[in-house]
């Protein structure tokens, strides 16, 4: 994978989680997607257990913010550092957080996803 090309697919992927369209944002994820993070004691297997965490985050988060401060790629791995806010529906309150995150790509797909950032900041 190229530098464009990845911040191509990074692109796709915060334009569709801003705008809310799950459809085309979970469309760039491969089915058999490797999925962990720090809120996660084991990782998600699939695209349809990612699809789950996916739908239950939209249905209480409001996107507001993501933006990639810096991204590096070595063939199909793309390293990127982010901010990501959003609105609580149920409360108003913003959350605000930023992380990095490692991933595998495969025919333009993203396989493996791993993302570090600390939880404190979205309690």
């Amino acid at each position: 994978m190229t530098r464009d090309e990845a911040l191509a697919l990074f692109g796709r992927r915060r334009d569709a989680w801003l705008s809310g369209d799950l459809e085309t944002y979970l469309a760039l994820f491969a089915a058999d997607l490797v999925f962990q993070s720090p809120a996660h004691a084991e990782p998600l297997i699939g695209r349809d257990a990612f699809e789950k965490l996916v739908r239950a985050s939209a249905a209480h988060l409001e996107p507001q913010e993501f933006v990639f401060t810096d991204l590096a790629v070595d063939g199909d791995v793309v390293l990127a550092e982010w901010r990501i806010a959003a609105r609580h529906r149920a409360t108003g309150r913003r959350i605000e957080w930023w992380g990095m995150s490692t991933c595998s790509t495969r025919d333009g797909l993203i396989t493996r996803w791993r993302e570090y950032w600390n939880p404190a900041d979205v309690r």
